[in-house]
């Protein structure tokens, strides 16, 4: 597939991540959340598992990797599509979609702490730019943070476990094939899930009663298109263009997700969110070290073509 190619399908799955988020929300509202969490996870390692087994590329894998996959999976599926389930239960769309586009800085900030990478003044911006933006989101009408709900903490739970999750896999890709990984994190923490989700009550709901069609083509589309599918790309993409480029177009994922509580759960989108969405991005392209990287080459081109 030629690079142009690939830009296409990763503009096209960042529409998809931010859309996602939608879906999950209509997911929570109908299901029990947090096994309809593990049922989605699930769905997702299945279809990446069978796509690796057509196409021959599922190895054995040894004992001390698939500790580091399980280690992995209780901090970026457990820990992250819990609190992700419970967040979105009691809070907007629009807002866990803002919050979660700080994934990428959040995952930065852990490398500093846990890969001892370099505090620069620069990411330091970048922290307290999207730190402010964040700050729009969830303040009041009065400008003060008693606008800041249950849900939206939560989120943040979800933005954090999925950083430290990122930080593991890094440590993992070197012995295992990503795709691979990805498909055996996303079923083994499924089955955690699961049994967590029995820990809740709502789980005590009846699953498949009667429900519209559009909530069951929600549930495919997330797990098998947004989530299975769409890291497996993600995954192919950081191979072949570099971690760099391809985390450039993870900032368009919090404005899909605006777009899409807009269309499909009709949320009203302010001023604010606009605000705090210029702030996060801002933020996450200095704190990321993506700003430089793209003066870097900007600066490179010059210099060749002179």
């Amino acid at each position: 597939m030629s690079k142009w190619g690939l830009y296409i399908l990763l503009f096209l799955l960042m529409v998809v991540w931010g859309f996602n988020v939608s879906a999950i929300k209509i997911l929570v509202t109908y299901f029990p959340p947090v096994l309809i969490q593990g049922l989605r996870v699930m769905l997702a390692g299945f279809a990446v598992i069978l796509f690796l087994i057509l196409k021959r590329n599922f190895q054995k894998v040894s004992r001390k990797t698939l500790a580091g996959i399980l280690t992995a999976s209780l901090f970026g599926v457990l820990g992250h599509h819990l609190f992700l389930a419970i967040g979105l239960t009691e809070t907007s769309a629009t807002n866990a979609g803002l919050i979660l586009g700080l994934v990428p800085l959040s995952t930065s900030i852990m490398a500093m702490i846990f890969l001892n990478e370099r505090l620069t003044i620069l990411k330091t911006m970048g922290i307290l730019a999207a730190l402010f933006g964040v700050y729009l989101i969830v303040m009041n009408e009065k400008g003060t943070l008693s606008g800041l709900s249950i849900g939206d903490l939560y989120i943040l739970g979800a933005v954090l476990t999925q950083a430290v999750s990122f930080i593991l896999i890094k440590k993992l890709s070197v012995s295992i094939d990503s795709r691979q990984m990805t498909g055996l994190m996303l079923f083994m923490g499924s089955i955690l899930l699961i049994i967590a989700s029995f820990f809740f009550s709502e789980t005590k709901t009846v699953l498949f009663t009667e429900k519209p069609a559009f909530v069951w083509w929600a549930l495919i589309g997330s797990a098998i298109l947004a989530t299975g599918l769409g890291h497996m790309l993600y995954n192919y993409s950081i191979h072949r263009l570099g971690a760099g480029s391809t985390s450039i177009f993870i900032n368009l994922t919090p404005f899909f997700s605006l777009v899409g509580s807009s269309i499909f759960l009709g949320e009203e989108i302010l001023s604010k969110h606009l605000a705090g969405f210029c702030f996060i991005v801002f933020g996450v392209l200095l704190g990321t070290g993506t700003f430089k990287l793209l003066l870097k080459k900007r600066k490179n081109q010059k210099e060749f073509s002179a």
